[in-house]
């Protein structure tokens, strides 16, 4: 992250994303494949890294360590090998992202779902973060039911944020910078859409 100034001087956070171009690799129609869509192949990689079947998948357009598919209303605009670059989005514009957020482990009640924790008078010694009843017989016959809220896993989701807007676009550097925080941490793939 860092930051940036507008035009009245106002400071605005800014998430740093570098968005290296991407190759369409397959373009698919809706009299074949029953909608229009583009396949697009980021992370280019050498050739001994990727199994013959995307060797002749790709035809010559590269070898990539990733695919990627966008439905599109037109197809008729794109062809094999065309290279998607920051030049699509304009300083200003609203666009959705989706990443996957940081992985931070078994975590408990507290933390993972900002339950309150227990009193800390009356003698209660170690139950300051426990989560505390958990239902019991009237609400869900005598278990737990499904969905309840616990300690566990968290993190490592795939979270999706509406309405970022681009505060500045660097075409030498294929970067973009976007208003705000972004999920994941350094180095995670980052889906953007218009």
């Amino acid at each position: 992250m860092s930051q940036t100034f507008t035009d009245k001087g106002d400071v605005v956070p800014v998430t740093v994303i570098k968005a290296e171009p991407v190759v369409v690799t397959q373009i698919k129609t809706k009299e074949v494949d029953g909608y229009n869509a583009i396949q697009v192949g980021f992370n280019p990689t050498k050739e001994s890294r990727v199994n013959k079947a995307q060797v002749g998948h790709t035809k010559g357009a590269g070898h990539f360590g990733g695919f990627k598919e966008f439905k599109v209303a037109d197809t008729s605009t794109y062809k094999l090998g065309d290279k998607i670059d920051v030049s699509i989005f304009a300083l200003g514009d609203k666009i959705t992202i989706s990443s996957v957020s940081k992985g931070k482990g078994f975590q408990g009640g507290v933390k993972r779902h900002g339950f309150a924790g227990g009193r800390r008078t009356h003698g209660q010694k170690h139950s300051e973060r426990e989560p505390g009843a958990i239902g019991g017989g009237a609400r869900a016959g005598g278990r737990v039911a499904k969905g309840i809220r616990m300690a566990g896993r968290m993190g490592s989701d795939r979270v999706t944020i509406k309405d970022i807007k681009i505060e500045a676009i660097i075409p030498a550097e294929n970067s973009i910078l976007l208003g705000g925080a972004v999920p994941g941490r350094r180095g995670t793939i980052v889906e953007i859409t218009t």
